[in-house]
């Protein structure tokens, strides 16, 4: 008998996600719907970085955690927003020349590269300020306040001096120098892991259902999830290409940045990353099967080619 041909990853991640791609394309750009007069230049930028496509990885997280629990897509749609508007504004302030200095991002120029510096600082704020915006809206379909309150105190964590920003800041501090592999994760953990966790998280409280063993198991997948999503772009940086990516490769040794590939090596970097990858699936046990669509989002993350 002839075995079955297995599923390429790509394929799982395209089957699981495109409703929720779909949905939250069509949520950003309501929540983008803004009336120009004298800032259209700036809302126009804002639309450019933020409306350009990409894998969509954190408000599928939410979505798809969120659904597990039994939460409404309704109830889904402002953290998946707000938590994508932090990102897309992560990556414009990330891309200035004062940062990482790139000129591509998702297959087109960079947004101070399509506008100007200045314009990209105003836009990264602009998102930042909408995406808190966004979790607080009094719509019919909105969490509690108690729970909104909660979102906005996870979302807030994850990008300030505990998270993103405490993260980039090590990033930057690190650049020549050598880090050990416990200040490599530390740093990772900040820098993506914490926006990636929150993701998760974010859908948990939309659901006002998790015990407390669901919770703590959800966490857990967070964490080691965000960091085996981090090693994998390390990776993706020296193995793939610009068209690929979509962005230019080879930039952190061009900036002499530590990554798993320089301090453990290729071969030892994509162990790490599929045992980071494992123990994201292990942390779901207490869900069962409602939790099967993250365990395919943890397999994705690691043998994605972008």
């Amino acid at each position: 008998m002839t075995r079955p041909q297995p599923i390429a990853p790509t394929d799982v991640y395209n089957s699981i996600g495109t409703k929720y791609r779909e949905r939250i394309e069509r949520v950003l750009a309501e929540c983008l719907a803004l009336e120009g007069g004298s800032t259209e230049r700036l809302i126009e930028a804002m639309r450019y970085s933020t409306l350009a496509g990409g894998k969509r990885v954190r408000p599928l997280l939410v979505y798809v955690t969120g659904a597990a629990l039994g939460a409404t897509l309704e109830r889904l749609d402002a953290p998946a927003a707000a938590v994508e508007l932090i990102h897309v504004y992560s990556l414009v302030h990330d891309d200035l020349p004062a940062m990482d200095n790139d000129d591509l991002r998702r297959g087109r120029p960079t947004c101070h590269r399509a506008f100007d510096e200045a314009t990209a600082v105003l836009v990264g704020d602009a998102l930042q300020a909408l995406a808190f915006e966004v979790l607080v809206c009094d719509s019919p379909a909105a969490a509690p306040p108690v729970e909104r309150l909660k979102m906005l105190q996870i979302l807030a964590r994850a990008i300030g001096t505990r998270g993103m920003a405490g993260g980039q800041a090590i990033d930057l501090a690190a650049v020549g120098k050598s880090l050990t592999g416990a200040e490599l994760e530390s740093m990772h953990r900040l820098k993506t892991g914490a926006l990636i966790h929150a993701s998760v998280m974010l859908g948990v409280v939309s659901a006002s259902v998790a015990s407390p063993s669901n919770f703590r198991a959800l966490s857990d997948f967070g964490w080691h999830l965000g960091l085996a999503f981090q090693i994998q772009d390390d990776i993706l940086d020296v193995e793939s290409t610009t068209t690929a990516l979509g962005k230019k490769t080879g930039a952190d040794a061009s900036l002499a940045k530590p990554t798993y590939p320089s301090v453990f090596g290729l071969s030892e970097a994509r162990r790490l990353a599929l045992e980071a990858s494992d123990r994201a699936i292990g942390a779901l046990a207490p869900i069962g099967a409602r939790a099967d669509p993250l365990r395919e989002l943890a397999r994705f993350v690691v043998t994605r080619s972008s």
